[in-house]
C-alpha cells in the first residue's frame, strides 16, 4: 500500500509549462541558434561566371567566418569579401575570388602570367588562357593586411585587376569551405 496509510508523503506533482509556453520557448531557441549559425557560418550563392570552372552560377556555398580567428588567408583560399566598389558596397554586394597575393608580396602580371616576387605562379585552376586585353602587364606592391584577389575565369572576372587595388583584411567575410548545391557537386572545398 502506498500513500497515507504507510506513512509516506504523497509525491509532489511536477509543474510542467503549458503547451503555448513550450512552443514559444522552442521557437525562440531555434531562431537564436539559426542567428548564431548564420553569424559564424553564413551561406552564399554564386552569381556569375568569374569562378568557373571551380564554381558555376547558382552554386550554393557555406562560408566560415571563424576560419581566420587564429590564422590568416593563404594563397589559393577562396574567399567571400565585401565589394571594394563604393556603390556595390552600399548595396551589400559580396564577391567570391581566390587569394593570389599575400601581404608584403609583389604581384606582377607579365605576358598574361602571374608572378609573385618574381616567380611565375602555377595556376592549374584557371579556366582558359588569359587574353591580353584582360591581363595587361601591371605590378602591385601589397601592404600589411592586403590581399590580391582574382577569379578563376580570368577573362570574365571583376577582381583586383579591375579594382586597381588589393582587398583589405577587414573586408574579408570568410573562407568558402563547403558546397551544398547542386547535389552532384556537394563537398568540402580544399584551399
Amino acid at each position: 500500500m502506498f500513500g497515507r496509510h504507510t506513512g509516506e508523503l504523497p509525491r509532489p506533482k511536477l509543474k510542467t509549462p503549458g503547451l503555448l509556453l513550450e512552443l514559444v520557448s522552442t521557437v525562440v531557441f531555434i531562431v537564436a541558434v539559426t542567428a548564431l549559425f548564420d553569424l559564424a557560418i553564413p551561406r552564399s550563392l554564386v552569381d556569375g561566371h568569374s569562378m568557373e570552372p571551380t564554381f558555376y552560377g547558382d552554386d550554393r556555398l557555406v562560408v566560415s567566418r571563424v576560419h581566420y580567428l587564429l590564422g590568416s588567408p593563404q594563397r589559393g583560399d577562396i574567399l567571400v569579401f565585401n565589394s571594394v566598389n563604393p556603390t556595390e558596397r552600399a548595396r551589400g554586394v559580396m564577391l567570391i575570388k581566390r587569394v593570389i597575393g599575400l601581404p608584403g608580396e609583389t604581384v606582377e602580371i607579365r605576358d598574361q602570367k602571374i608572378h609573385i616576387n618574381g616567380e611565375a605562379l602555377d595556376e592549374p585552376y584557371i579556366k582558359e588562357e588569359v587574353c591580353r586585353r584582360r591581363c595587361q602587364d601591371q605590378t602591385w606592391e601589397l601592404g600589411e593586411n592586403e590581399y590580391f584577389m582574382m577569379g578563376d575565369n580570368r577573362n570574365n572576372s571583376n577582381d583586383s585587376r579591375s579594382f586597381r587595388r588589393p582587398v583589405a583584411l577587414p573586408d574579408i567575410v570568410g573562407r568558402v569551405i563547403f558546397r551544398y548545391f547542386p547535389p552532384n557537386s556537394i563537398g568540402i572545398i580544399p584551399s
